[in-house]
């Protein structure tokens, strides 16, 4: 059904008033700011309850405002600009009010209250019934359409509901979906940051171990020397196989990370839209591509301990005619340290042995 647009005449308040309401909507709910609204470090503003919502997404595991247990506060990502906000222990609590904000929500409650600053209206005309507003949705065929056709149209024999009615709910489901989308880009987000810190760690590691196996070959004969670089080599292939495997998964995750904040930004300009008819033609199909993004299972991430080198450990107490055999040792690192010490003794060097980096938790 094609629909021809009719327009009221516009008042300068009413049209004023619109573009205020606009500035005053809430990022997550996309409604207007309910008090307490407390402003982020970034300058945004989010209703507390909306800043709570994210936030517990976000951070799953972290203590209750009412809870006995002392919280080491967490973070999430601002839904507007994507900066990181950290909160001490007493979470979305700690945030300061925006005092300003609400003032201004009251004054504009109790202007849009009063007769004379009525809002504009714009309405959707029926094409077939040129005089009938678009005021029903056809539940049957999935458009918007007037009385007339539901009496003697085409949609004489479909049920219908109420435009408001499924404006609502479709919005109200879209609004669902962009929260978890953005709940879920947080958690992808901290994904992506822990297997930067694997990465970070597993060359670390890897430093670590090349060093070790430097100066274990720098107090062996030239005969190590050849052995030395063919295990530094399997060492380093090792690391190689490993940095693709986890960079391979950040950028999947970057990917996901990516398309499902672009879906968000064109899913919250569609609920900026102030027509319904005109929104709902195109709402369904948001409502259905924010559902699958949702629902986007991503590759697992790196098993516990597969930053960790410590198969790469050698011992080089060994007898002359077995230096050619020398391969590292899984599993060996507490004869690993009683070796270390006893080559230190040979060396004269009574240095205390370097700190092992660990990997993340």
């Amino acid at each position: 059904m094609n629909f021809t647009v009719g327009f009221k005449p516009l008042l300068g308040d009413a049209h004023s008033m619109d573009n205020l309401e606009k500035q005053l909507i809430c990022p997550i709910c996309l409604e207007m700011f309910s008090k307490p609204v407390v402003i982020l470090p970034c300058q945004h503003n989010l209703c507390r309850k909306c800043a709570n919502d994210v936030f517990q997404a976000s951070n799953p595991l972290w203590q209750s405002r009412g809870s006995t247990t002392v919280s080491s506060g967490g973070r999430f990502r601002c839904p507007s600009c994507r900066h990181e906000v950290v909160l001490d222990r007493h979470g979305v609590y700690g945030l300061q009010r925006n005092l300003l904000v609400e003032n201004i929500i009251d004054i504009y409650k109790q202007e849009s209250s009063r007769p004379l600053h009525t809002k504009a209206e714009q309405h959707l005309m029926c094409e077939e019934h040129e005089d009938e507003k678009i005021n029903i949705y056809c539940l049957s065929c999935e458009v918007p359409t007037c009385s007339l056709c539901k009496v003697f149209g085409a949609h004489k024999d479909c049920e219908v509901a109420p435009l408001p009615t499924i404006y609502k709910r479709q919005k109200s489901e879209l609004s669902d979906g962009i929260a978890m989308l953005v709940a879920g880009n947080d958690r992808v987000q901290a994904v992506i940051t822990q297997m930067e810190e694997v990465c970070q760690t597993i060359e670390d590691n890897s430093r670590r171990q090349k060093q070790l196996l430097n100066q274990r070959f720098e107090a062996l004969c030239a005969v190590l020397e050849e052995r030395k670089g063919e295990l530094l080599q399997a060492l380093a292939r090792v690391q190689e196989e490993k940095l693709q495997r986890v960079r391979g998964l950040i950028r999947q995750y970057g990917d996901h990370l990516e398309a499902s904040s672009k879906l968000v930004e064109s899913a919250i300009q569609s609920m900026e839209e102030p027509q319904m008819a005109l929104y709902l033609q195109q709402a369904k199909e948001l409502i259905n591509k924010v559902g699958t993004m949702s629902k986007v299972e991503l590759a697992g991430r790196p098993e516990p301990g597969y930053e960790s080198m410590e198969q790469f450990r050698v011992s080089v107490e060994h007898v002359a005619e077995m230096l050619r055999t020398i391969d590292f040792q899984p599993g060996a690192s507490g004869e690993e340290e009683d070796e270390e010490v006893a080559l230190d003794g040979e060396e004269g060097s009574a240095g205390p042995e370097e700190e092992r980096p660990d990997g993340p938790e």
